[in-house]
């Protein structure tokens, strides 16, 4: 486990270039790390610094599709959302889907374009599936790899924070603060469907924060009879209104998947809040409403803890290229950046601890968790 330290005169010597990308689903951060990498590469090492457009898809373009950073170009990109790189979350370059409907090895490509743009080293800004395919690009193409976390689900394995997680707990618990309101005023139930693929990390977040009643997350099962009984004792404690927070990748009572068929046949997780509406609704009489945020949770200005955060992963994952540690992700544990494996980190998947201090909060606070 690799703690930083100020840089010595060898490593400030040797000139770099070096690239960075973002892949995967966008979130509020990723222009902060951006931000900071280039202005530890070219300011203390004199560096420099390529951003690869949509992430590995602009290494397969000839000629590659990247620009050199200057810090003033990236100055005031430390408020913005989304990435100025642009991102992809499509196309496993080692099964790359053509246009005739054959998939492709692509991945002899990305590491051309890699050398063809004379890069020293990568940083690769993504979540676990991104990481995970970057690590593999880098072991088969020669490509000198350090890994920044991000993702709004913060399920990465054995880091405490991950870019843009805090930000999408704001706009969910900025979202039930408002619902507390209209809930009341129309004694309704009201549902909020937040993300989260596999895990309730925003849920449970938000849902403390914001002062939910009820909190489903995929980690804990339910039962509707509970959630209704959660509903009627506060109907008997004088409150006519209930407020609820779900993620999306919670199932159905009987274990279903809840998911859409989008336009171009691919499925989705979304839906579980008016499955629940409607059956919350049925067998309690509650007047039930859902508000689903989508993608409100990825766009919007970054927090302050964000930032900082964004801020701390860029300058570290330059620092392990000037000590030429490669293989390893930046990571926030017991309040300071450390290095790991990237092995490691993305083989230890971060789900919600049902026995943790989040959910051992709720229940103390006497919000229900369905179960």
């Amino acid at each position: 486990m690799n703690r930083f330290n100020e840089p010595n005169d060898s490593s400030m010597a040797e000139h770099k270039r070096i690239g960075i990308l973002t892949s995967g689903g966008d979130c509020a951060g990723l222009n902060a790390v951006i931000r900071a990498v280039v202005h530890r590469a070219v300011g203390t090492y004199n560096w420099e610094v390529w951003g690869i457009y949509r992430a590995t898809q602009g290494l397969m373009q000839r000629p590659p599709q990247a620009t050199r950073l200057e810090p003033k170009q990236v100055d005031a990109a430390l408020t913005l959302a989304g990435t100025i790189l642009g991102t992809t979350n499509k196309g496993n370059p080692f099964a790359f889907p053509m246009s005739d409907g054959t998939v492709r090895d692509r991945s002899s490509e990305i590491a051309e374009g890699y050398h063809q743009l004379g890069l020293d080293a990568l940083i690769g800004i993504g979540g676990d599936g991104s990481l995970a395919i970057l690590r593999k690009l880098a072991e088969v193409g020669g490509i000198n790899l350090v890994g920044i976390p991000k993702t709004i689900d913060n399920d990465v394995g054995i880091t405490e924070r991950s870019i843009g997680f805090d930000t999408a707990v704001n706009i969910a618990t900025e979202a039930l603060d408002r619902l507390q309101f209209t809930a009341a005023s129309h004694d309704r139930v009201m549902i909020l469907e937040v993300m989260g693929r596999d895990a309730g990390h925003i849920a449970i977040s938000a849902g403390i924060a914001g002062g939910a009643d009820i909190i489903l997350i995929p980690e804990i099962p339910y039962t509707l009879e509970r959630i209704c009984q959660q509903i009627q004792q506060r109907k008997q404690q004088g409150n006519n209104y209930s407020v609820a927070i779900v993620s999306e990748a919670v199932r159905t009572e009987s274990g279903e998947v809840v998911q859409n068929m989008l336009s171009f046949g691919e499925c989705r997780y979304g839906g579980i809040g008016h499955y629940l509406a409607d059956r919350i609704s049925a067998l309690s009489g509650a007047e039930t409403r859902v508000t689903v945020l989508g993608h409100t949770q990825r766009g919007g200005t970054p927090s302050p803890l964000d930032r900082l955060t964004a801020s701390a992963f860029g300058v570290a994952a330059v620092d392990l290229i000037a000590d030429k540690d490669y293989d390893k992700m930046v990571t926030w544990q017991n309040r300071q950046v450390v290095s790991v494996p990237i092995l490691d980190a993305i083989g230890q998947y971060k789900a919600v601890d049902s026995q943790g201090t989040l959910v051992k909060t709720a229940r103390g606070l006497g919000i229900c968790l369905g179960d």
